[in-house]
């Protein structure tokens, strides 16, 4: 029986594998034994028909691939490296990656090709709670684990979904419920999480800020903030008292869509709750406004103490299985590595470690903007961005101008491979062994569970065979994913507050490491939280006569981003289908819509047909297509966020046209 970690999202279910299938790690503290359908079926995604298993080379993507060697094809990257300047070298990483992946990408991009424009899928959903996180915590730190909600009083779930998003979290929350935790889902829709909640709160889609506002307000007026804990741990309190004065509640009310006796039904639930949690995730993050909705959030829990105790904190909720260990490597752009910035001293403290001049001191470009940069050398790996960034005929317009584009990828049927040069054949999950980080900080062993197949390779592996093309043999020498590991641990001496060095490699098969849990405090220079005032400044597309439906996205429960691992011919996982569109009954009446129908769906930037899905969850004039509709970011808009870059993927302007 080989012990492992389930690949999927941020959860992080320990696992069994005992040669035929998987089952739940009974030991395992997170999930207890459980795990869900995508997770319990992961060994198909490494059998299916749609693997890629050798390097294919085309010189343009009008022309059909071609086999060729890793030899061939690394020369060919390495050649195009040397030839261009650092500054036109993209590499767009992915929270599919295990730490010792993402560790090498960065070593090699930042450390000694010279590009900060390492950047990683995380961008589009959890950079908006990075940068709050910093804002007000003064670090990327989630102050908070999965199961305080056992020592809580109250969890908020705002714009988070984890019936079909976090299975296994969502099946701890109900039993936490049983032992009488209150739960209050903030929403649009009618989701499968709000249909166990003891207050549903239909939110309009977009006045997020006003409702945690309007709680924010509320606790000043009514003098129960915690006087002691905000005098001396909290800044800026007396001036968010004096903005607070001034701002029109009953506007920020009728905005949220709520009616008073609502508010105030949550209100005295809230009052009385010693303890609070509020997670959150798509719903807040990916926003015109994300960063400010993470800061209106945060700021509740500055003023009522409510942070850095059990049962109490923000918990933002990752969706990926190892974006949080990207994050604590360096794989943003807007960091250099393990949380340490593009400050003098920084750098000087890198430079210094991995024995390299070449870093620079400009921030990289993110994500969402390397397809405007005019690239002329693109590395994507593990993720799709054709298929997820937003304004898709603008990205594929964009990608066409990109001389090389290189995929590093398990699967060949990503919409990216349409665009791409060169596709380097990547080992899966069960095919490689490495570190993740779940959604709270807790480190585990993805272990190897079968053979590599044919022409395959782990990505740490690629990325140290075109650094050592480039003449880095004694810099990228390593034999494994633990020398490499070990590597970065040392590097995480570098920040204080950071004690991964304290794990140990091998004991990760068998026993977890949280890391961080000896900070009881901020980690701001001062020591003390900071409080901003924000407002809804109304930034996202703005419906209109012609265009008069919101459009919302998120995941089902089944199926995994497109579906490249989970909506396969032999699996089960037939939860859902992949492609429809919920609409309100008297929208649907309106339009003359019935269950089934075929309709268009048209926003500024393009159009889709899906089915419609007539139910009164989901408020009238919004609509919801899963993102597991490929054809998706056809619609949305790529207004980003000004902090984070992140897209507004939630609040897209659409009219709806019946097919007949």
């Amino acid at each position: 029986m080989i012990r492992s970690v389930c690949g999927y999202c941020g959860v992080g279910c320990g696992i069994e594998f005992d040669v035929s299938k998987l089952i739940g790690d009974v030991t395992y503290p997170i999930n207890e034994g459980k795990v869900c359908s995508k997770g319990v079926s992961e060994l198909i995604s490494i059998q299916t028909s749609t693997r890629l298993l050798r390097p294919q080379v085309r010189k343009n993507i009008e022309d059909a691939y071609a086999i060729s060697s890793w030899q061939k094809s690394i020369s060919l990257i390495g050649n195009a490296v040397k030839n261009t300047d650092k500054d036109k070298i993209g590499f767009y990483l992915s929270g599919q990656l295990l730490t010792e992946d993402y560790y090498i990408a960065n070593k090699l991009g930042k450390g000694f090709i010279g590009t900060n424009n390492v950047d990683t899928n995380s961008r589009t959903c959890m950079s908006s709670a990075v940068t709050a996180y910093k804002k007000s915590l003064g670090a990327d730190f989630v102050p908070l684990r999965m199961e305080d909600i056992f020592k809580s009083d109250l969890l908020i779930l705002a714009g988070a979904n984890t019936a079909e998003a976090h299975v296994v979290f969502h099946n701890q929350i109900k039993k936490a419920k049983k032992s009488g935790l209150k739960i209050v889902v903030i929403d649009p829709r009618l989701t499968d999480t709000a249909k166990i909640a003891d207050i549903y709160l239909p939110l309009k889609a977009g006045s997020d800020i006003d409702f945690f506002n309007l709680i924010s307000k509320r606790l000043i007026d009514e003098d129960l903030y915690d006087k002691e804990f905000v005098e001396q741990h909290i800044n800026n309190f007396e001036l968010l008292k004096n903005k607070f004065k001034r701002v029109p509640v009953t506007k920020m009310l009728k905005r949220t869509g709520l009616s008073s006796e609502q508010f105030e039904e949550f209100w005295q639930l809230y009052k009385k709750s010693k303890n609070i949690i509020s997670s959150w995730t798509m719903g807040l993050n990916q926003s015109s406004q994300g960063v400010d909705k993470n800061l209106a959030l945060i700021n509740t829990h500055l003023l009522s103490g409510k942070i850095f105790k059990e049962g109490n904190g923000p918990l933002s909720l990752t969706g990926q299985p190892n974006a949080m260990g990207g994050r604590e490597v360096g794989g943003l752009s807007t960091v250099l590595a393990v949380h340490l910035g593009f400050d003098e001293k920084s750098i000087k403290k890198v430079s210094k470690f991995w024995n390299t001049d070449k870093i620079d001191t400009k921030v990289g470009l993110t994500a969402t903007q390397m397809f405007e940069a005019n690239l002329d050398l693109l590395i994507i790996c593990h993720t799709d961005p054709v298929y997820h960034l937003p304004n898709r005929h603008k990205v594929e317009e964009l990608i066409k101008k990109i001389p090389m584009v290189v995929e590093i990828n398990a699967y060949e049927n990503s919409e990216t491979s349409k665009f791409a040069h060169i596709r380097l054949p990547a080992s899966p999950w069960g095919e490689k062994e490495g570190t993740q980080t779940n959604l709270d900080r807790t480190i585990t062993k993805q272990m190897k569970l079968t053979r590599t197949s044919i022409d395959c390779k782990p990505d740490w592996e690629i990325f140290q065979l075109i650094a050592q093309e480039l003449g880095f043999e004694k810099e990228f020498c390593f034999k494994n994913t633990k020398e490499i590991f070990e590597e970065y641990q040392q590097m995480t001496k570098l920040n204080d507050y950071m004690d991964i060095s304290e794990a140990s490699y091998d004991a990760l098969s068998d026993t977890p490491f949280i890391w961080g849990k000896k900070i009881k405090n901020f980690l701001t220079p001062d020591k003390k939280g900071n409080l901003f005032f924000v407002e809804n400044k109304l930034l996202s597309e703005k419906v209109s006569l012609e265009y008069p439906f919101v459009l919302l996205t998120g995941r089902t429960r089944d199926q995994w981003h497109s579906g490249t691992k989970t909506n396969l011919p032999m699996t089960l996982l037939k939860y859902k289908e992949l492609n429809f569109c919920e609409i309100h009954p008297k929208d649907a009446e309106l339009l003359n819509v019935k269950e089934g129908d075929t309709i268009k769906v048209t926003s500024r930037r393009g159009e889709l047909l899906t089915k419609a899905l007539v139910t009164e969850s989901i408020r009238e004039k919004t609509i919801f297509i899963p993102i597991s509709n490929r054809e998706i970011n056809y619609l949305t808009n790529d207004l980003l966020d000004r902090e984070s870059l992140q897209p507004d993927y939630n609040h897209s302007a659409v009219k709806i046209q019946k097919i007949e």
